[in-house]
């Protein structure tokens, strides 16, 4: 779905790039094949190819129209970024902006730009490059970026933490795609559970990365929650203790993911994750014995 309505907040995805990434043997840490048997039948298909496991994934943005803002949920790897520790996203020429305006937004129509987290598949179109300098790709937005990441991904704080888990794969988008914002003063760095407007609520979720944040939308009592790489896939709703190799904190990633989907199931929101493929977005069912993925229908 590209577009939806919840409540009267309309929500509208921009696809920057598509492909396969990985299988569930690869991303996983305590997969098992007695579970994937059992969770398979439930995604194969639109999430991932049922005879060589590979994991159908997206990078895509969300633009938020609500309470007369224009919000721009994570931004891609960008085009034109140096990658050597994932060449995969590596000097794009994606027609993004492209895509946004056909969605019917141009750059100096957003307001905010928010990141669920920092990191280089979601902060790449904060900044563009223009005459050799990244300059801000949203002229006329603040953006919202969680603190604890800002602090950790820092390479002037190398020294203040310990080896980082996404070090290598992660190498660059710091200095090309967050400093230039922050250097503008043009960034709000959050920390804890805040209501950024009567619409947007921001609640930590640690562990991915110290920072890791949802937002949910909330219009007319309706909810829909983006929740970043929380989950890369929906595996992970049937099996909420398999992290990804990217995790930071694994311990506080599962605790995160858990309450997450406790969360979306009590509050019956349409749950959005930042890669998903088929429907891009699920809702969240309790079962017998724990979670089960279920249709959005907004």
């Amino acid at each position: 779905m590209d577009r939806i309505r919840v409540g009267d907040a309309v929500i509208h995805r921009v696809e920057e790039w598509r492909g396969t990434f990985m299988t569930p043997q690869t991303l996983f840490v305590g997969y098992s094949d007695e579970a994937y048997a059992a969770s398979k039948p439930l995604v194969a298909g639109p999430y991932l190819d049922g005879e060589t496991d590979a994991i159908d994934a997206r990078l895509q943005s969300w633009v938020v129209e609500v309470g007369g803002l224009r919000v721009l949920i994570d931004t891609g790897a960008g085009n034109d970024k140096t990658r050597p520790g994932i060449p995969l996203f590596g000097n794009l020429r994606t027609p993004f902006l492209a895509r946004l305006a056909a969605a019917g937004f141009t750059p100096a129509d957003i307001d905010l730009v928010i990141c669920t987290h920092l990191h280089v598949d979601h902060v790449g179109w904060n900044t563009r490059l223009d005459a050799g300098e990244w300059v801000p790709t949203f002229p006329r937005a603040r953006y919202v970026f969680p603190l604890p990441d800002a602090e950790y991904w820092d390479p002037r704080n190398r020294e203040r933490y310990p080896p980082k888990i996404g070090e290598e794969v992660n190498a660059g988008f710091f200095d090309d795609s967050v400093r230039p914002i922050l250097e503008r003063g043009i960034a709000e760095l959050v920390a804890g559970p805040q209501d950024l407007t009567a619409h947007l609520r921001l609640e930590p979720a640690p562990g991915h990365t110290p920072g890791s944040q949802t937002i949910t939308v909330t219009s007319r009592g309706r909810r829909a929650m983006f929740v970043g790489d929380i989950l890369h896939h929906p595996l992970q709703i049937m099996n909420p203790s398999w992290n990804s190799i990217f995790c930071e904190d694994g311990a506080r990633a599962r605790a995160s993911r858990r309450a997450v989907l406790e969360r979306a199931a009590e509050d019956e929101a349409i749950m959005i994750p930042a890669h998903f493929a088929g429907d891009h977005m699920v809702r969240v069912v309790r079962s017998s014995d724990g979670f089960v993925p279920a249709p959005a229908n907004p």
